[in-house]
């Protein structure tokens, strides 16, 4: 009877909006591989089928933390946060290098990224925290407590270097402080603290060359249009020639030509904008804001202050990838190295999103708990 009573609660407008992501990420991944020979190496399915076996797996993921009441998580806050301090620390000291930073640590013939993971974590040890403080939230002690517990993992993930990852750790944290009724004068101050900060670490060169290169071409791709640029102005090429209705499935001339650095992961939009146009991108957002939607109705509806934050954060993690992946790809945002959430190639971040659309479909699932 309990369980008849969860699949009762089951979001299942939310589930269909996953798979639809998840489906149309397969068929983005295949129009963005298929012709490349030094990614498919003769199988022009070969990133797909590992892609499908990714998303295999990250179901199997979603359906476990969909099924454990979510109120475990929360007892386990310590050993969620020290195993993600132990998995970036390991990427430091065995990470494997590629693009020019070590994100990745492997376990035997595979490889996976700690730091999608972390976001997950963070946000349920964050959430534990602040749900366990109550109204000590909207102390000023407690808003340094908690950029504390987030500083920690955003600067290893920083060192790797991913500075984009570090900064949703960032913006994660205003968000959470101000959904547990932080005051907003505390808030910012501690804007102003992290833009010193910046601005500091500016100055004294602890960003790197590239990164600031990176700024500078979101203001003006013209500074370097064959370096930092060159991705901006492909992807503004790719995004603008789709005009209403795409080229066709398969016949991008920007994607199929290979111009589009890293189009199969971080720049798939790309690949969307030019074969499906604006009405293909639309259908696409409009898929996300289904599950953004769904994921604050959740958070609404919530039974607690620890299912309510981490509802509200899974979605703020979902909805900043979001702005900042489909930005970049547009020129409105930086260009970072974040994924397109259930879109993108790459079974880390795959998995770490189904993870959070587990977590959500928990909290949904037992908001009317039972009652002897």
């Amino acid at each position: 009877m309990f369980e008849r009573r969860l699949l009762r609660n089951l979001d299942w407008p939310l589930v269909a909006a996953v798979m639809a992501l998840a489906l149309f990420g397969l068929a983005m991944i295949y129009s963005a591989t298929f012709s490349n020979r030094d990614l498919t190496n003769g199988d022009a399915l070969r990133l797909v089928k590992r892609q499908a076996l990714w998303l295999g797996v990250g179901l199997v993921a979603a359906a476990v933390f969909a099924y454990v009441d979510y109120q475990r998580w929360a007892r386990l806050h310590r050993l969620i946060y020290a195993a993600v301090v132990i998995g970036l620390l390991g990427v430091l000291a065995w990470g494997h290098a590629a693009g020019g930073a070590a994100r990745w640590v492997g376990v035997g013939s595979m490889r996976f990224q700690p730091s999608e993971f972390a976001k997950i974590g963070v946000v349920i040890t964050l959430a534990a925290m602040l749900a366990r403080r109550g109204q000590g939230a909207s102390r000023l002690g407690m808003a340094g407590a908690a950029l504390v517990h987030v500083g920690l993992p955003a600067v290893l993930i920083a060192l790797q270097p991913d500075l984009g990852t570090a900064l949703v750790l960032v913006v994660l944290w205003f968000v959470m402080l101000f959904l547990a009724g932080a005051r907003k004068r505390h808030l910012a101050v501690a804007a102003l603290a992290v833009a010193v900060l910046f601005a500091g670490a500016w100055r004294c060169d602890v960003l790197r060359p590239y990164q600031k290169m990176r700024l500078a071409v979101f203001l003006n791709p013209g500074v370097d249009p064959l370096g930092s640029g060159y991705h901006v102005i492909q992807s503004k090429i790719a995004v603008g020639s789709g005009q209403l209705r795409g080229k066709g499935y398969l016949d991008g001339t920007q994607s199929q030509l290979h111009f589009i650095p890293a189009q199969h992961t971080d720049f798939i939009f790309t690949v969307v904008g030019e074969e499906l146009g604006f009405v293909g991108a639309i259908c696409l957002l409009a898929l996300f804001m289904v599950v953004l939607w769904r994921g604050l109705e959740i958070m609404d509806r919530a039974d607690d202050e620890f299912g309510t934050l981490l509802a509200g954060g899974l979605v703020a993690v979902i909805a900043l990838q979001v702005l900042v992946n489909i930005g970049m790809t547009v020129s409105i945002m930086p260009i970072t190295g974040l994924p397109l959430p259930f879109v993108s190639y790459g079974g880390s971040s795959l998995v770490a999103s189904m993870m959070a659309v587990g977590l959500l479909l928990s909290i949904g699932m037992r908001r009317q708990r039972i009652r002897f």
